[in-house]
Protein backbone atom coordinates (compact mmCIF):
# COMPACT_ATOMS: atom_id res chain seq x y z
CA UNK A 1 0.00 0.00 0.00
CA UNK A 2 1.39 3.57 -1.03
CA UNK A 3 1.57 6.14 1.03
CA UNK A 4 1.82 9.43 1.34
CA UNK A 5 4.35 12.28 3.15
CA UNK A 6 3.98 15.56 4.41
CA UNK A 7 7.67 15.91 4.78
CA UNK A 8 10.11 16.43 1.97
CA UNK A 9 13.21 13.74 2.45
CA UNK A 10 15.67 15.55 4.02
CA UNK A 11 13.68 16.95 6.41
CA UNK A 12 12.32 13.69 7.69
CA UNK A 13 16.49 12.62 8.07
CA UNK A 14 16.80 15.38 10.23
CA UNK A 15 14.27 14.05 12.74
CA UNK A 16 16.98 11.98 13.83
CA UNK A 17 19.11 15.07 15.17
CA UNK A 18 18.17 14.15 19.02
CA UNK A 19 20.05 11.20 18.92
CA UNK A 20 22.90 12.92 16.86
CA UNK A 21 23.08 15.35 19.65
CA UNK A 22 23.42 13.15 22.77
CA UNK A 23 25.66 10.56 20.68
CA UNK A 24 27.66 13.44 19.81
CA UNK A 25 27.98 14.68 23.59
CA UNK A 26 29.67 10.91 24.08
CA UNK A 27 32.06 10.91 21.25
CA UNK A 28 33.80 14.60 21.69
CA UNK A 29 32.31 16.49 25.20
CA UNK A 30 32.34 13.31 27.64
CA UNK A 31 36.16 12.55 26.92
CA UNK A 32 36.98 16.15 27.71
CA UNK A 33 35.12 16.59 30.50
CA UNK A 34 36.40 13.38 32.30
CA UNK A 35 40.49 14.27 30.75
CA UNK A 36 39.95 17.76 32.90
CA UNK A 37 39.07 15.86 35.81
CA UNK A 38 42.21 13.29 35.33
CA UNK A 39 40.16 10.88 34.85
CA UNK A 40 42.86 7.66 32.92
CA UNK A 41 42.26 7.01 29.31
CA UNK A 42 41.59 3.56 29.62
CA UNK A 43 38.78 4.48 32.40
CA UNK A 44 37.22 7.32 29.93
CA UNK A 45 37.26 4.41 27.29
CA UNK A 46 35.93 1.24 29.30
CA UNK A 47 33.27 4.33 30.55
CA UNK A 48 32.44 5.53 27.48
CA UNK A 49 31.96 1.36 25.92
CA UNK A 50 29.63 0.84 28.43
CA UNK A 51 27.70 3.91 27.50
CA UNK A 52 27.27 2.88 23.99
CA UNK A 53 26.76 -0.64 25.41
CA UNK A 54 22.95 0.70 26.65
CA UNK A 55 22.25 1.14 22.22
CA UNK A 56 22.73 -2.80 22.14
CA UNK A 57 20.42 -4.64 25.53
CA UNK A 58 17.57 -2.37 23.88
CA UNK A 59 16.58 -3.77 21.63
CA UNK A 60 14.90 -6.40 23.83
CA UNK A 61 12.35 -3.50 24.12
CA UNK A 62 12.07 -3.29 20.50
CA UNK A 63 8.48 -4.81 20.55
CA UNK A 64 7.06 -2.82 22.94
CA UNK A 65 7.93 -0.05 20.24
CA UNK A 66 5.50 -1.82 17.66
CA UNK A 67 1.99 -1.84 20.21
CA UNK A 68 0.03 0.36 22.03
CA UNK A 69 1.11 3.92 21.59
CA UNK A 70 2.39 5.12 17.77
CA UNK A 71 5.76 5.28 17.28
CA UNK A 72 6.21 9.02 16.99
CA UNK A 73 4.78 9.17 20.95
CA UNK A 74 7.72 6.82 21.88
CA UNK A 75 9.60 9.12 20.02
CA UNK A 76 8.76 11.90 21.51
CA UNK A 77 9.10 10.11 24.90
CA UNK A 78 12.27 8.80 24.98
CA UNK A 79 13.88 12.07 23.53
CA UNK A 80 12.95 13.87 26.74
CA UNK A 81 14.13 11.03 28.93
CA UNK A 82 17.16 11.49 27.04
CA UNK A 83 17.26 15.06 27.92
CA UNK A 84 16.43 15.00 31.32
CA UNK A 85 19.70 12.06 32.16
CA UNK A 86 21.87 14.45 29.94
CA UNK A 87 20.69 17.61 32.21
CA UNK A 88 21.44 15.70 35.28
CA UNK A 89 24.68 13.93 34.50
CA UNK A 90 26.24 17.01 33.82
CA UNK A 91 24.78 18.41 37.19
CA UNK A 92 26.50 15.18 38.78
CA UNK A 93 29.72 14.92 36.10
CA UNK A 94 32.17 14.68 39.57
CA UNK A 95 30.47 11.54 40.90
CA UNK A 96 31.58 8.76 38.73
CA UNK A 97 29.66 6.05 39.12
CA UNK A 98 26.00 8.01 39.36
CA UNK A 99 27.22 10.17 35.61
CA UNK A 100 27.85 6.83 33.89
CA UNK A 101 24.55 5.26 35.24
CA UNK A 102 23.16 8.80 33.94
CA UNK A 103 24.72 8.27 30.50
CA UNK A 104 24.20 4.94 30.19
CA UNK A 105 20.26 5.55 30.51
CA UNK A 106 20.30 8.36 28.60
CA UNK A 107 22.15 6.86 25.47
CA UNK A 108 19.52 3.64 25.99
CA UNK A 109 16.36 6.57 25.89
CA UNK A 110 18.04 8.52 22.71
CA UNK A 111 19.11 4.87 20.65
CA UNK A 112 14.61 3.47 21.89
CA UNK A 113 14.32 7.16 20.29
CA UNK A 114 15.65 6.12 17.09
CA UNK A 115 14.57 2.82 16.62
CA UNK A 116 11.01 3.37 17.06
CA UNK A 117 11.74 6.31 14.29
CA UNK A 118 13.62 4.22 11.87
CA UNK A 119 10.46 1.52 12.41
CA UNK A 120 8.33 4.57 12.04
CA UNK A 121 10.29 5.60 8.96
CA UNK A 122 10.11 2.48 7.09
CA UNK A 123 6.56 1.99 7.30
CA UNK A 124 6.26 5.48 5.28
CA UNK A 125 8.84 6.27 2.94
CA UNK A 126 8.81 4.65 -0.46
CA UNK A 127 11.46 2.04 -2.00
CA UNK A 128 13.09 4.32 -4.37
CA UNK A 129 13.71 7.18 -1.51
CA UNK A 130 15.60 4.73 0.95
CA UNK A 131 19.38 5.74 0.27
CA UNK A 132 18.33 9.05 0.17
CA UNK A 133 16.45 8.77 3.24
CA UNK A 134 19.42 7.19 4.83
CA UNK A 135 21.93 9.50 3.76
CA UNK A 136 19.93 12.48 5.80
CA UNK A 137 19.52 10.38 8.87
CA UNK A 138 23.23 10.15 8.98
CA UNK A 139 23.96 13.38 7.70
CA UNK A 140 21.48 14.71 11.05
CA UNK A 141 22.73 12.55 13.17
CA UNK A 142 26.80 14.04 12.37
CA UNK A 143 25.58 17.51 12.05
CA UNK A 144 24.21 17.11 15.46
CA UNK A 145 27.11 15.37 16.85
CA UNK A 146 29.39 18.42 15.47
CA UNK A 147 27.27 20.74 16.85
CA UNK A 148 26.42 19.37 20.44
CA UNK A 149 30.72 19.13 20.27
CA UNK A 150 30.96 22.92 19.94
CA UNK A 151 28.17 23.64 22.25
CA UNK A 152 28.89 21.45 24.73
CA UNK A 153 32.33 22.50 24.69
CA UNK A 154 31.42 26.04 24.88
CA UNK A 155 28.31 26.37 27.35
CA UNK A 156 30.33 24.54 29.61
CA UNK A 157 33.14 26.71 29.53
CA UNK A 158 31.24 29.93 29.80
CA UNK A 159 28.14 29.45 31.47
CA UNK A 160 27.35 28.54 35.03
CA UNK A 161 26.78 24.77 35.03
CA UNK A 162 23.10 24.15 35.73
CA UNK A 163 22.20 26.70 33.04
CA UNK A 164 24.59 24.96 30.61
CA UNK A 165 23.25 21.69 31.87
CA UNK A 166 19.20 22.35 31.11
CA UNK A 167 20.23 24.02 27.86
CA UNK A 168 22.37 21.34 26.67
CA UNK A 169 19.02 18.98 27.49
CA UNK A 170 16.84 21.32 25.66
CA UNK A 171 18.70 20.92 22.77
CA UNK A 172 18.50 17.29 22.27
CA UNK A 173 14.66 17.49 22.88
CA UNK A 174 13.88 20.18 20.50
CA UNK A 175 14.00 18.46 17.21
CA UNK A 176 11.65 16.33 18.32
CA UNK A 177 9.08 19.39 17.19
CA UNK A 178 10.21 17.91 13.50
CA UNK A 179 8.08 14.77 14.31
CA UNK A 180 4.68 16.86 13.92
CA UNK A 181 5.47 16.97 9.91
CA UNK A 182 5.18 13.73 9.58
CA UNK A 183 2.47 10.86 9.07
CA UNK A 184 1.95 8.93 12.11
CA UNK A 185 0.45 5.44 11.33
CA UNK A 186 -1.71 4.13 14.13
CA UNK A 187 -0.26 1.38 15.86
CA UNK A 188 -1.21 -1.81 17.05
CA UNK A 189 -3.21 -2.30 19.59
CA UNK A 190 -2.52 -6.00 20.39
CA UNK A 191 -1.40 -6.33 24.23
CA UNK A 192 2.54 -6.53 24.62
CA UNK A 193 2.64 -9.46 25.65
CA UNK A 194 1.78 -10.84 22.24
CA UNK A 195 4.25 -8.72 20.66
CA UNK A 196 7.02 -10.06 22.81
CA UNK A 197 5.56 -13.67 22.22
CA UNK A 198 5.91 -12.69 18.38
CA UNK A 199 9.08 -11.29 18.16
CA UNK A 200 11.57 -14.22 19.33
CA UNK A 201 9.91 -15.91 16.59
CA UNK A 202 10.26 -12.97 14.49
CA UNK A 203 13.91 -13.13 14.91
CA UNK A 204 14.08 -16.56 14.26
CA UNK A 205 12.62 -15.87 10.97
CA UNK A 206 14.61 -13.39 10.25
CA UNK A 207 18.10 -14.68 11.19
CA UNK A 208 17.36 -17.70 8.93
CA UNK A 209 17.06 -15.69 5.85
CA UNK A 210 20.26 -15.80 4.32
CA UNK A 211 20.71 -11.92 3.22
CA UNK A 212 20.10 -11.20 6.98
CA UNK A 213 22.91 -13.51 8.33
CA UNK A 214 25.00 -11.93 5.98
CA UNK A 215 24.27 -8.70 6.59
CA UNK A 216 24.23 -9.16 10.75
CA UNK A 217 27.44 -10.59 10.18
CA UNK A 218 28.43 -7.44 8.53
CA UNK A 219 27.47 -5.43 11.26
CA UNK A 220 28.75 -6.93 14.38
CA UNK A 221 32.63 -7.20 12.81
CA UNK A 222 35.20 -4.66 13.41
CA UNK A 223 35.28 -4.46 9.05
CA UNK A 224 33.79 -0.49 9.53
CA UNK A 225 32.76 0.01 12.94
CA UNK A 226 35.31 3.14 13.32
CA UNK A 227 35.64 3.03 16.97
CA UNK A 228 38.40 5.16 17.29
CA UNK A 229 36.46 7.95 16.53
CA UNK A 230 34.57 8.04 19.59
CA UNK A 231 38.28 8.23 21.91
CA UNK A 232 39.93 10.68 19.83
CA UNK A 233 38.84 13.41 21.80
CA UNK A 234 40.70 12.01 24.33
CA UNK A 235 43.87 12.21 22.44
CA UNK A 236 44.03 15.67 21.96
CA UNK A 237 47.18 16.07 24.56
CA UNK A 238 49.07 13.51 22.54
CA UNK A 239 48.99 15.85 19.31
CA UNK A 240 49.42 18.84 21.24
CA UNK A 241 46.02 20.40 20.42
CA UNK A 242 44.36 22.14 22.79
CA UNK A 243 40.96 21.67 24.60
CA UNK A 244 39.43 24.91 22.42
CA UNK A 245 41.36 23.62 19.19
CA UNK A 246 39.69 19.64 20.03
CA UNK A 247 36.51 20.88 20.39
CA UNK A 248 36.33 23.34 17.24
CA UNK A 249 38.09 20.42 15.28
CA UNK A 250 35.77 17.80 16.42
CA UNK A 251 32.53 20.18 15.80
CA UNK A 252 33.65 21.02 12.62
CA UNK A 253 35.33 17.71 11.77
CA UNK A 254 31.65 15.54 12.63
CA UNK A 255 29.32 18.36 11.04
CA UNK A 256 31.15 18.91 7.65
CA UNK A 257 33.17 15.72 7.67
CA UNK A 258 29.60 13.63 8.62
CA UNK A 259 27.28 15.28 6.41
CA UNK A 260 29.97 15.03 3.60
CA UNK A 261 30.14 11.15 4.53
CA UNK A 262 26.60 10.46 4.83
CA UNK A 263 25.60 12.78 1.20
CA UNK A 264 28.12 11.05 -1.14
CA UNK A 265 27.05 7.37 0.33
CA UNK A 266 23.98 7.49 -2.26
CA UNK A 267 26.10 8.09 -5.49
CA UNK A 268 28.48 5.04 -4.24
CA UNK A 269 25.50 3.02 -4.00
CA UNK A 270 24.80 3.71 -7.76
CA UNK A 271 28.31 1.91 -8.62
CA UNK A 272 28.44 -1.40 -5.84
CA UNK A 273 25.57 -3.93 -4.01
CA UNK A 274 25.45 -2.58 -0.14
CA UNK A 275 27.35 -5.16 0.94
CA UNK A 276 30.42 -5.06 -1.27
CA UNK A 277 30.01 -1.00 -0.93
CA UNK A 278 29.95 -1.70 2.75
CA UNK A 279 33.38 -3.59 3.20
CA UNK A 280 34.95 -1.36 0.48
CA UNK A 281 34.48 1.38 2.67
CA UNK A 282 36.02 -0.64 5.75
CA UNK A 283 39.35 -1.35 3.78
CA UNK A 284 39.53 2.35 2.80
CA UNK A 285 39.26 3.63 6.42
CA UNK A 286 41.41 1.44 7.71
CA UNK A 287 44.20 1.76 5.17
CA UNK A 288 43.36 5.90 6.09
CA UNK A 289 43.93 5.27 9.96
CA UNK A 290 46.98 3.35 9.40
CA UNK A 291 48.42 6.22 7.06
CA UNK A 292 48.04 8.33 9.97
CA UNK A 293 51.07 6.89 11.70
CA UNK A 294 53.36 8.41 9.12
CA UNK A 295 52.48 11.87 10.18
CA UNK A 296 53.55 13.83 12.93
CA UNK A 297 51.53 13.92 16.33
CA UNK A 298 51.01 17.96 15.42
CA UNK A 299 47.59 19.30 15.63
CA UNK A 300 46.98 19.35 11.90
CA UNK A 301 47.37 15.95 11.90
CA UNK A 302 44.73 15.43 14.75
CA UNK A 303 42.41 17.17 13.13
CA UNK A 304 43.18 15.60 9.67
CA UNK A 305 42.55 12.26 11.84
CA UNK A 306 39.42 13.04 13.57
CA UNK A 307 37.84 14.64 9.55
CA UNK A 308 38.75 11.55 7.89
CA UNK A 309 37.26 8.63 10.47
CA UNK A 310 33.98 10.87 10.42
CA UNK A 311 34.04 10.76 6.48
CA UNK A 312 34.45 7.16 6.81
CA UNK A 313 32.13 6.41 9.80
CA UNK A 314 29.00 8.57 8.15
CA UNK A 315 29.78 6.40 4.67
CA UNK A 316 29.33 2.83 6.74
CA UNK A 317 26.79 4.55 9.18
CA UNK A 318 24.55 5.32 5.69
CA UNK A 319 25.12 1.86 4.66
CA UNK A 320 24.34 0.20 7.23
CA UNK A 321 20.56 1.68 7.46
CA UNK A 322 20.26 1.62 3.81
CA UNK A 323 20.99 -2.65 4.03
CA UNK A 324 18.47 -2.29 7.48
CA UNK A 325 15.48 -0.22 5.23
CA UNK A 326 15.76 -2.87 2.21
CA UNK A 327 15.94 -5.62 4.82
CA UNK A 328 12.95 -5.02 6.22
CA UNK A 329 10.75 -3.63 3.53
CA UNK A 330 7.18 -2.18 3.54
CA UNK A 331 4.17 -2.68 5.88
CA UNK A 332 5.97 -4.57 8.48
CA UNK A 333 4.33 -4.55 11.68
CA UNK A 334 7.11 -5.30 13.54
CA UNK A 335 9.40 -2.79 11.45
CA UNK A 336 10.51 -1.13 14.92
CA UNK A 337 11.33 -4.26 16.31
CA UNK A 338 13.83 -5.23 13.65
CA UNK A 339 15.33 -1.60 13.54
CA UNK A 340 16.26 -2.51 16.96
CA UNK A 341 17.63 -5.74 16.33
CA UNK A 342 20.16 -4.38 13.73
CA UNK A 343 21.24 -1.63 15.56
CA UNK A 344 22.36 -3.32 18.15
CA UNK A 345 23.95 -5.57 16.10
CA UNK A 346 25.84 -2.78 14.54
CA UNK A 347 27.04 -1.15 18.01
CA UNK A 348 28.56 -4.35 18.84
CA UNK A 349 31.93 -3.75 17.60
CA UNK A 350 31.84 -0.15 18.93
CA UNK A 351 31.78 -1.26 21.94
CA UNK A 352 34.46 -4.19 22.27
CA UNK A 353 36.83 -2.17 19.82
CA UNK A 354 36.86 0.81 21.77
CA UNK A 355 37.91 -1.15 24.70
CA UNK A 356 40.67 -3.27 22.17
CA UNK A 357 42.02 0.52 21.17
CA UNK A 358 41.65 1.84 24.79
CA UNK A 359 43.88 -1.29 25.94
CA UNK A 360 46.53 -0.86 22.97
CA UNK A 361 46.31 2.97 24.12
CA UNK A 362 47.60 2.32 27.66
CA UNK A 363 50.47 -0.13 26.26
CA UNK A 364 51.57 1.55 23.30
CA UNK A 365 50.31 4.56 23.12
CA UNK A 366 48.34 6.73 19.84
CA UNK A 367 50.19 3.94 17.50
CA UNK A 368 49.37 0.85 19.28
CA UNK A 369 45.51 2.18 19.29
CA UNK A 370 45.67 3.12 15.56
CA UNK A 371 47.16 -0.30 14.29
CA UNK A 372 44.76 -2.10 16.42
CA UNK A 373 41.76 -0.74 15.24
CA UNK A 374 43.35 -0.27 11.30
CA UNK A 375 44.68 -3.83 11.76
CA UNK A 376 41.43 -5.81 12.74
CA UNK A 377 39.38 -3.68 9.80
CA UNK A 378 41.35 -4.70 7.02
CA UNK A 379 41.51 -8.37 8.36
CA UNK A 380 37.74 -8.42 9.02
CA UNK A 381 37.21 -7.08 5.78
CA UNK A 382 39.17 -9.59 3.74
CA UNK A 383 37.41 -12.51 5.98
CA UNK A 384 33.71 -10.60 5.25
CA UNK A 385 34.97 -9.92 1.43
CA UNK A 386 36.26 -13.94 0.78
CA UNK A 387 32.39 -15.02 2.69
CA UNK A 388 30.45 -12.90 0.06
CA UNK A 389 33.13 -14.29 -2.73
CA UNK A 390 32.64 -17.73 -1.51
CA UNK A 391 28.60 -17.36 -1.45
CA UNK A 392 27.83 -16.05 -4.99
CA UNK A 393 29.73 -18.46 -6.92
CA UNK A 394 27.98 -21.64 -6.30
CA UNK A 395 24.42 -20.31 -5.56
CA UNK A 396 21.91 -18.96 -8.47
CA UNK A 397 21.68 -15.77 -9.51
CA UNK A 398 19.08 -14.60 -6.83
CA UNK A 399 21.71 -15.17 -4.53
CA UNK A 400 23.95 -12.57 -6.11
CA UNK A 401 21.44 -10.16 -5.65
CA UNK A 402 21.90 -10.84 -2.06
CA UNK A 403 25.64 -10.14 -1.88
Amino acid sequence: MRRTRSAPIWLMGMSNLSFGFFAGFITVPLPQLLAAQHVPEARIATLTATVFSGGIWVFLLGPMLDVRFSRRWYATAFAAIAALCLTFGLLNRTHLELFEVLMLLGFASAQLCTNALGGWLATIVHHDDEARLSSWIWASSFAGNGIMAVLAGEFVRTLPLPIAAVLLGLVVFVPTAIFLLMPSPAPDRRLARESFSRFFAEVFAVVRRREVLIALALFASPCASFALTNTLGGFGNNFHASARFVSLIGGAGLSLAGIFGSLVFTPFAKLLPLRPLYLCIGIAGAIFTAALLLLHNTPATFGLAMVGENVFQALAYTGITAIAFETIGRNNPLAATQYSLFNAASLVPIIYMQVIDGRAYTHHGVTGSFLADASLGILASALLGLMLFLLRRPRSTALQTIA
